[in-house]
């Protein structure tokens, strides 16, 4: 299936955010934190420059979730009887959407960290 037009290319796009955002618990946790994390880096004021390492962090998180359902269907519809090095596959790529998500809370604890430690204590 090719797009015939731009409009038609993101309204694909569009589809595929919808359909992982509907089918993926894990995509609704992670928005759920990454709405949470805006609403504190709002009311702490962050700079331009921290708010650039939030949205990376946050989105590498979200891509990499997007990335892990892509390949669960695939290896669902290449091999829908059990396989082991199909699980391996489905294992690894979990695997990156767990460190994503870790180096994001370490990321967001160093860049949130300080401020609101200040602004909890002043």
């Amino acid at each position: 299936m090719r797009s015939r037009n731009l409009l038609e290319a993101f309204r694909f796009a569009f589809a595929g955010l919808w359909y992982t955002l509907c089918t993926q618990r894990n995509m609704r946790i992670h928005l759920a934190i990454a709405g949470a994390v805006t609403a504190v880096g709002i009311w702490l004021e962050l700079s331009a420059e921290r708010w650039a390492i939030i949205v990376l962090t946050s989105g590498l998180v979200l891509v990499t979730e997007m990335t892990n359902t892509v390949i669960e269907n695939l290896v669902d519809l290449i091999c829908p009887e059990y396989h082991p090095l199909a699980k391996v596959v489905k294992d690894v790529m979990a695997g990156t959407v767990v460190l994503a998500a870790v180096i994001s809370v370490i990321v967001g604890l160093l860049i949130i960290g300080p401020p609101l430690r200040s602004k909890l204590a002043g």
